[in-house]
């Protein structure tokens, strides 16, 4: 990269995150409509496969876009949040937005952005922009289709401008209550807000019938996302009835699955990615393609070859991902009670490990006793750590919570996160039994944990 383009991309970015960050909300959606509605609404520009849900919305959004492209749609992906890079929010083909392509878009787009922010009281915060940022990319690509994570809720997420053709619903839990609600049906009525009706065609017909794709729920939310589907007259497909997991086993690297999907039987699936919650994953992408394309019951499956060849090239940075050896060191970006223990199932299952050390590091706002609690059979020792997040947790204190739940003489604290590794590390390997088997250890507690840990270790790209 050239010195005058690192340049402009440092410009950009700063100018970005001056903006209120993802955790200071105030909710609506009058400004980003805005903003869309002065750039030519280009959100209206490709038909969009948009997905919420509490766990697993990022994983699942990627193997969408992983099958609509086998299937040779170009497709434009928005995820967040990021690991390593505010580019990788923005994929076009496969691939983050171009470092002179997403300065670019950002000084097209900033002069508008300035005219919404002198008619409001609220500035635009910097998920907003981010969102036209994207819209307008996908837009003058331009893209068959987009594949869209909303950041929060549904009903008034940024994201949301946008209708979708196909709304996908991943397991919903307990997460940010204090905005989304007290309780699993409250934030179901939330996220259920993306699910809309059909838009009218151009010549006033009634448009493409909508899909809700939804994963299996708890007890409430099922209810509240069919009422809003009945309620706009959306098709639904349920998992573990239209569509599911038939069948898995582990495999080296992942797992093999036969998944059940709207048109039929999809088998020796192998896909690259651990635990139950990954499978899920995968036949609620695969029902949301086949909706997309218009496989069904009527038209049978749309081509295995291509579904297998797909799930086969699936990558998740920062989801239980190896990114070191002798001894293994995971990271997860697992940050709620529901997720962790996902993690904690996947990691049974699919690792063998006679001693493992955890690496924790979490940001205000989330139920860290839950998660704690869920790590607390797993790992034999926790070091206790701090990110870069303006939220995080200070190490000294977050290790005070981890004493309560795993005891003094188990819990460790380094408050800089690559000590925290190197030492996790060490305890691993003086503890280990060779004879018995290998040590590992588990960084995880947040998004921005992992993502530092993995560009501490592997020096990877997402």
């Amino acid at each position: 990269m050239s010195t005058s383009l690192s340049r402009d991309l440092d410009r950009v970015e700063q100018a970005l995150l001056a903006r209120w960050p993802e955790n200071r909300l105030e909710p609506s959606l009058t400004r980003i409509s805005a903003l869309v509605d002065l750039l030519g609404s280009p959100q209206r520009a490709f038909p969009v496969v948009q997905v919420t849900g509490t766990n697993g919305k990022t994983t699942t959004a990627r193997m969408i876009d992983e099958l609509l492209r086998g299937f040779g749609l170009r497709v434009g992906r928005f995820t967040s949040p990021h690991l390593e890079e505010l580019r990788e929010r923005i994929v076009l083909d496969g691939e983050p937005l171009p470092a002179e392509r997403f300065v670019e878009v950002y000084d097209d787009i900033a002069p508008y952005v300035q005219l919404v922010d002198a008619g409001s009281d609220v500035p635009m915060s910097f998920f907003e922009v981010m969102v036209a940022m994207a819209y307008a990319a996908f837009a003058e690509a331009p893209v068959d289709v987009a594949v869209i994570e909303v950041g929060m809720g549904g009903t008034w997420d940024a994201t949301t401008v946008a209708d979708a053709r196909v709304a996908v619903v991943t397991p919903v839990s307990m997460d940010h209550a204090e905005y989304l609600g007290p309780d699993v049906a409250s934030i179901a009525t939330e996220k259920a807000g993306i699910i809309k009706p059909a838009p009218p065609t151009e010549e006033g017909l009634p448009g493409i019938d909508v899909v809700a794709v939804l994963a299996h729920q708890p007890p409430g939310a099922l209810e509240a996302l069919v009422r809003r589907a009945i309620e706009v007259d959306a098709t639904v497909a349920r998992e573990g009835t239209e569509f599911g997991v038939l069948e898995r086993r582990v495999a080296v690297g992942g797992q093999q699955v036969r998944l059940q999907g709207l048109g039929g039987e999809y088998d020796e699936v192998y896909l690259p990615l651990f635990g139950a919650h990954q499978a899920q994953n995968a036949a609620v992408a695969l029902a949301a393609v086949e909706a997309f394309l218009g496989a069904g019951s009527a038209t049978g499956v749309v081509a295995q070859d291509v579904v297998r060849e797909s799930f086969a090239a699936v990558r998740s940075p920062g989801r239980l991902e190896r990114v070191r050896s002798s001894p293994t060191v995971l990271v997860d970006a697992a940050h709620n009670p529901a997720g962790m223990a996902a993690t904690v199932a996947a990691v049974r299952e699919s690792f063998d490990f006679t001693r493992l050390v955890g690496v924790v590091g979490c940001v205000h706002g989330k139920d860290v006793g839950g998660m704690l609690a869920e790590l607390e059979g797993l790992c034999a020792e926790l070091v206790v750590t701090q990110n870069s997040s303006p939220r995080a947790i200070p190490a000294d204190e977050l290790g005070a919570l981890a004493v309560d739940v795993f005891g003094a003489d188990r819990v460790s604290v380094h408050p800089r996160l690559p000590d925290a590794i190197e030492s996790a590390i060490e305890l691993a390997e003086a503890g280990a039994d060779d004879a018995l088997g290998g040590s590992g250890v588990l960084v995880t507690g947040s998004v921005v944990t992992a993502g530092e840990a993995r560009s501490l270790l592997s020096g990877g790209r997402s």
